[in-house]
């Protein structure tokens, strides 16, 4: 099939084939964009995490570096490795043994190097006359003749010394002069040539400054500007007299009188230089002085070498110390910082609980700070919980009275009987009564943490405390007939002067006693026996130590303590005493009791004395008798 299409198709078909025909190419733009914006999220994203690195490291840094603790620790830390630095630099031991080692080493080659001139160099004649202006003139390799007149005579002879200190100095940078037996300068190593010719240069200025500045020079200058500052005492200043006389060093004029001399100076740069004269001698004749001396600044670079290395590993082991300093720092200036930020919430924290951070952990006084704020705390908001629960009862407790009398004063107007108004006149004395009673207790309970907390705890010995309450109970006559029993159970192991004495105040420790034995009396039947025990008892303390102590135990043969309500007879206003009428008690007597105890370091609880539990129980079972209510209470003794 032949076909085709013609106009603006694309499609032409020829015989049974079909050809589509070439599109133009379409630029492949959706994968590129899709890999910039790839690119760009990558950028994005760790741009973002860059910058929020940047502001962690600036938080921290700012955060110890505006901590005065962290800076007085790093100050610290890194004073006594710039006193110790200060101390190495300043001691200066180093120098003073290189300075003796090297006046040894210089004698040592003075030595060597006057034996060899003496034996190859002195005039056997004892004098050589030369022409000076004529030695000058000689070619290399030019001699000059014995046979020349001259005005100088020298006991050594230059030609053979020229060679033969240049073999020995040059590669010891020292600098080598040679005096004759006179006094007079024969050679200057500084002016031998490699051919052995003598020749004349003319000396440097004295007193040349540096043109360059370098670490180690300004160092150097700054050390000995320390010294000069701490009056350490200069060394003598050495002047080059060039071709002068050698007699003008102390050092050369010993030498010709046959004794080994040295001699430390310093250049007018501050250089040490170290001089050691040794005599030039043959058969015993003093024929010259050989003077062999430092260059310039080849100690002192020595020593600053030194000092550099000092100074590194000053350098690496402050970065160390700085290093440990932070980590020390941090792990306790992180605390304490969120520690006083938690207290802060605390103080300005009204509708809301703030918790302090939990550091106890720590075996430090870190965490002994932790858990001392920790348990301030929460001492804190029970005392808040316990002052609106306080103020809540109070006002409970007072609302009651006080709505009985407005009631029995609105109705006594309105009474139509005298046995009515009577009536009425003695609801109004009955509440009055208990409106009385119910404030002097919540006097009393309320002032009492304050009075327990501003009053000095003292030694107070418990058995005299007990005798006394015990004494005054049966003193006053009720006429109940309620006998008071007081037994004392010793240990033998007890020293005597340490026995029942406790830490506290023996007031409150007497109201206690007074509240319970009332208490029990209150309960027991006409003729009944109230038994008081004092005797030792250890006790467990929080950490499961034993704690050496004292037990008060207060039993009666009354009815007993309700079930379930061993703990609610120590809350506020809490009474239960139907025979006795309503409104008798305010029911504050052992609330107070155990807020004094608990404030001496004790613990008070009742329990019920049955046929099967005799020594008390406060899980008694079903159909067991009950003997009588216990009271037991324990108080740590004073160490």
């Amino acid at each position: 099939m032949d076909a085709s299409i013609e106009g603006d198709g694309d499609v032409t078909a020829v015989g049974d084939q079909v050809a589509e025909a070439p599109r133009p190419a379409i630029p492949a733009t959706a994968p590129a964009r899709d890999a910039a914006a790839a690119r760009a999220r990558l950028w994005r994203t760790i741009s973002v995490r860059l910058a929020r690195a940047q502001r962690t490291v600036q938080r921290t840094v700012q955060s110890h570096l505006s901590s005065s603790l962290t800076r007085r620790i790093v100050v610290l830390n890194l004073g006594g490795l710039v006193a110790l630095l200060a101390g190495f630099l300043y001691l200066n031991q180093f120098r003073e043994g290189l300075i003796d080692a090297r006046v040894q080493s210089l004698q040592t080659q003075g030595e060597i190097i006057a034996a060899a001139v003496a034996a190859s160099a002195t005039v056997d004649t004892d004098a050589i006359s030369i022409d000076p202006e004529k030695l000058l003139k000689l070619a290399p390799g030019e001699s000059a003749s014995d046979a020349d007149g001259s005005p100088l005579e020298f006991s050594l002879n230059p030609e053979r010394v020229g060679p033969l200190l240049r073999r020995l100095v040059s590669p010891t940078r020292l600098r080598a002069r040679i005096y004759d037996r006179d006094g007079f300068l024969l050679l200057d190593s500084r002016s031998v040539s490699g051919r052995s010719n003598i020749l004349r240069f003319e000396l440097p200025p004295a007193g040349g400054q540096p043109t360059t500045l370098d670490a180690s020079s300004f160092l150097e200058r700054s050390l000995e500007f320390v010294q000069r500052l701490s009056h350490r005492p200069e060394l003598p200043l050495y002047e080059d007299i060039g071709m002068g006389n050698g007699k003008a060093y102390p050092e050369v004029g010993s030498a010709l009188g046959g004794h080994i001399h040295s001699v430390v100076r310093a250049n007018a740069r501050g250089e040490t230089i170290i001089s050691v004269a040794v005599p030039v001698q043959r058969y015993r004749s003093v024929r010259g002085a050989l003077l062999l001396s430092t260059m310039g600044g080849d100690i002192d670079a020595v020593i600053v070498t030194e000092r550099w290395g000092i100074i590194r590993i000053f350098l690496v082991s402050a970065g160390v110390m700085l290093l440990i300093s932070l980590f020390f720092t941090n792990t306790i200036t992180e605390p304490m910082r969120r520690l006083a930020e938690a207290a802060e919430r605390v103080r300005r924290g009204v509708k809301s609980r703030q918790e302090i951070p939990d550091f106890s952990d720590r075996p430090d006084e870190i965490g002994h700070l932790s858990g001392a704020l920790r348990d301030m705390t929460k001492a804190l908001y029970n005392r808040i919980d316990a002052i609106e629960h306080f103020a809540a009862d109070v006002a409970h407790e007072l609302k009651n009275p006080l709505t009985s009398l407005r009631s029995a004063v609105e109705t006594l107007p309105i009474a139509k009987t005298e046995e009515s108004r009577d009536r009425l006149l003695a609801v109004i004395k009955h509440d009055v009564g208990r409106l009385d009673r119910l404030i002097s207790d919540i006097s009393d309970a309320s002032r009492l943490d304050a009075e327990l907390a501003r009053a000095d705890m003292d030694v107070v010995d418990l058995l005299a405390a007990l005798s006394t309450v015990v004494d005054l109970a049966r003193a006053v006559e009720r006429g109940d007939g309620v006998t008071i029993q007081l037994t004392v159970r010793s240990s033998p192991y007890d020293a005597p002067r340490s026995r029942w004495r406790v830490l506290g105040n023996d007031s409150r420790l007497g109201q206690v006693f007074n509240n319970l034995i009332d208490n029990g009396r209150s309960f027991s039947k006409p003729g009944g026996v109230v038994r008081v025990l004092l005797w030792p008892e250890r006790a467990k303390g929080p950490g499961g130590q034993q704690i050496e102590g004292f037990e008060i135990i207060v039993d009666d043969d009354g009815p007993g303590i309700p079930d379930g309500a061993f703990e609610r007879i120590f809350e506020r206003f809490y009474t239960d005493r139907p025979e006795q009428g309503f409104g008798q008690n305010s029911g504050l007597g052992l609330s107070i009791s155990r807020q004094i105890i608990e404030a001496h370091g004790g613990r008070i609880r009742a329990l019920n004395r049955t046929r099967a539990h005799p020594q008390g129980t406060d899980e008694p079972h079903p159909g067991d008798a009950v003997l009588g209510a216990r009271f037991v209470v324990w108080l740590p003794s004073a160490r």
